[in-house]
């Protein structure tokens, strides 16, 4: 984690320098005592891993090779993609900790950082690295990691290694995410829950591979084939570093192919700006109560987002329309669906998203469009969008349109579930928001909300008391 720009300003806040001055000052007392004549630190150790760590690292940030280039905002590339922990778990679990934070300190100083403060980051990621590896290496020191694994050549211990070895990589990933934690709440000016939340979640099954790695590697380092066979630990952990690093980029092209059609969508509706988004959220909302697993979660979202992809097909007059909709328009613009789902046929990780943009204007009783579908015929998909794209409809306050509050909004939904909506869905995203609230915004190019004169614009077809647009 690089220590970020505060996004109310350009500087870095005074609270982040701070906390990096304590750590590059805590990180020197941790390592100083291996500098001492008399430590006895084993340097041809140290010295081989610390440049072990920089060398192993090279290739996964290469760009030519397919690394990732880094992590969110110029911090290190995600976990597999670049952060060879298994070499900073082997040293932890081979040497003392002063000696084993050593090993971190030449890696982490000279890595690219791709984002100002550049000196700071680079500081930041010293000495959380450092502080990591030597509190890692203590709890093996404690639990006696190094007379498990063996003294020289002998056969390691097993199975008891695996205990000490297990609680020195525990103690790797609670220490670097609580440090990752702290950073993002200081530099980022984040509540504490806000900062941790869900980074030791993510954190434990990367480490937990890590850890196994840095075992073998530490096994082999101490057997009769020495530091050389080690290395062969190395390349299972490259490879599949490698192809999480392609799935990371596949991830960030589809995410893209998102942004772009939903920003095109905003630029043409300007009087629903923001509404892909808030209708994706509540989306989510809604399957997670339902207990939607987690690719069915990402694949809901897109559904919620694209929803209205299809608007690019209707021509700006229409959407735009100061006045009451003709027979004629109100067709065109109930080609949406149709439209939004022709646009999106040949985008392969799109799925069951597909459904729910080409029926999510589709009603329990069969009044909807564009095939009139009723009940379970309606795929489980466009039920859930449906719902949550008249929810923010009903509660975004518009250029033309004050917000109903959320309570009024429910309690037209649960009026009409039945015959427009799924009782389901309905009910579904009432427990969602009696737990998680919700967050309304301004969805027009306008601050302002003026009260209505004259006809409503064609971006909202529907009369009252139910606005759902088209």
């Amino acid at each position: 984690m690089g220590v970020k720009v505060n996004p109310r300003g350009r500087t870095v806040p005074l609270a982040a320098h701070g906390l990096v001055g304590c750590a590059a000052l805590a990180a020197a007392a941790v390592t100083l005592p291996a500098l001492r004549p008399a430590a006895g630190t084993p340097w041809p150790t140290v010295l081989l891993l610390a440049a072990l760590y920089p060398l192993c690292e090279l290739p996964a940030r290469c760009r030519l090779t397919g690394g990732a280039p880094g992590g969110r905002d110029g911090g290190p590339a995600p976990l597999g993609t670049g952060s060879f922990f298994p070499v900073l778990i082997a040293a932890a679990l081979l040497l003392p900790p002063s000696a084993a934070a050593l090993t971190a300190l030449p890696g982490a100083l000279i890595s690219r950082v791709d984002r100002p403060p550049v000196a700071l980051r680079r500081v930041w990621r010293a000495a959380q690295l450092a502080l990591t590896v030597a509190a890692a290496a203590a709890v093996g020191r404690t639990l006696r990691c190094p007379d498990s694994l063996g003294l020289g050549p002998q056969t390691p211990d097993f199975p008891y290694v695996l205990l000490p070895a297990g609680a020195t990589a525990l103690t790797f990933c609670l220490v670097l995410t609580a440090l990752d934690g702290a950073v993002r709440a200081v530099a980022e000016q984040l509540p504490g829950r806000t900062a941790w939340h869900g980074l030791l979640g993510r954190a434990l099954a990367p480490h937990a591979v890590h850890g196994l790695a840095g075992l073998m590697m530490a096994v082999l380092w101490r057997s009769a084939y020495g530091p050389v066979a080690a290395l062969f630990a190395l390349l299972p952990v490259y490879l599949s570093g490698w192809g999480f690093a392609q799935y990371h980029r596949e991830r960030a092209a589809h995410q893209a192919t998102i942004r772009a059609l939903v920003q095109a969508v905003d630029i043409k509706d300007r009087y629903t700006r923001g509404h892909s988004e808030r209708v994706g959220r509540a989306s989510v909302l809604i399957a997670r109560e339902l207990g939607m697993d987690e690719p069915r979660l990402e694949v809901v979202r897109f559904a919620g987002i694209l929803h209205d992809v299809g608007k690019l097909g209707v021509p700006t007059r229409v959407l735009r329309k100061d006045g009451p909709l003709t027979p004629e328009e109100r067709r065109i613009i109930e080609l949406h669906p149709e439209y939004g789902h022709e646009m999106v046929r040949g985008i392969g990780f799109l799925g069951e998203a597909r459904t729910a943009i080409l029926h999510h204007h589709e009603r329990m009783d069969g009044s909807g469009y564009p095939y009139g579908l009723k009940g379970n015929e309606i795929p489980e998909y466009a039920r859930v969008v449906a719902v949550a794209d008249a929810f923010d409809a009903m509660t975004s306050t518009r250029s033309y349109s004050r917000a109903r509050p959320v309570g009024t909004a429910l309690e037209e939904l649960e009026r009409c579930a039945g015959s427009h909506f799924d009782p389901r869905m309905v009910a579904a995203l009432v427990r969602a928001l009696d737990r998680h609230g919700w967050q309304t915004g301004v969805t027009a190019d306008e601050p302002a909300v003026p009260t209505p004169r004259g006809p409503t614009p064609a971006a909202d077809p529907v009369p009252a008391p139910l606005q759902e647009p088209a």
